[in-house]
């Protein structure tokens, strides 16, 4: 996990501590424990428990007292790096505590964002996290065919959106990548379907 990342977590949890101690010092261990574990539903980990929540989806205790919410893009190599560089223990040494949870909140860069983010949503809860996380750690995969010209594009940029978003993630490869990983072809065509409306909150959000 990245330091300013660990040191974030901590400090919640150390807040949390000290309001619930009525203030004092207290070393990480002691914190924690002040933030009572939350035990997950019967047969699952709290990270295996996913909804969605707005724009967002969430992994993790819905209820969890620190909420950690993440706008990345999928064509973002930062992003990526915060994934590779933490993922893992995140899940392992917060989410799956329920004392944290957290929020992965895609959003546009790049047209392969509002293809990824409309798939990857459209796979439903369960695939959500498993796809992107592939995204992110794979992500020079992910992005190879979006980075060289290739046959098809421009015609494709022509097309009507219900139809644009289908050859562009043909075009680029993008549909195949996610086949590759587990992302059903029913659930893929209903997310491109639904593009347009994944990029209309974006050109709100960077409107003047």
């Amino acid at each position: 996990m990245t330091a300013s990342l660990r040191i974030a977590l901590l400090s919640s949890l150390g807040a949390l501590a000290l309001a619930g101690c009525g203030g004092g010092a207290s070393d990480t261990t002691k914190e924690q424990d002040v933030v009572a574990k939350v035990a997950a539903p019967a047969g699952k980990s709290w990270s295996q428990v996913v909804s969605f929540d707005g724009d967002g989806v969430v992994m993790g205790n819905p209820e969890a007292p620190i909420k950690l919410e993440e706008f990345g893009a999928f064509t973002c190599g930062h992003c990526a790096q915060f994934t590779k560089d933490s993922h893992e223990e995140l899940k392992r040494d917060y989410v799956d505590t329920g004392r944290v949870s957290y929020k992965l909140t895609p959003f546009m860069l790049h047209p392969v964002d509002a293809i990824a983010g409309a798939i990857a949503k459209c796979a439903g809860p369960d695939r959500f996290f498993p796809l992107a996380d592939a995204t992110f750690l794979e992500h020079e995969a992910f992005i190879a065919g979006a980075q060289k010209p290739q046959p098809g594009i421009e015609a494709a940029m022509q097309l009507p959106p219900e139809q644009r978003f289908t050859a562009l993630a043909k075009g680029w490869g993008i549909d195949q990548f996610y086949q590759q990983r587990g992302g059903p072809p029913p659930a893929r065509h209903a997310g491109l379907a639904k593009v347009g409306k994944f990029g209309a909150r974006e050109k709100g959000t960077h409107a003047g």
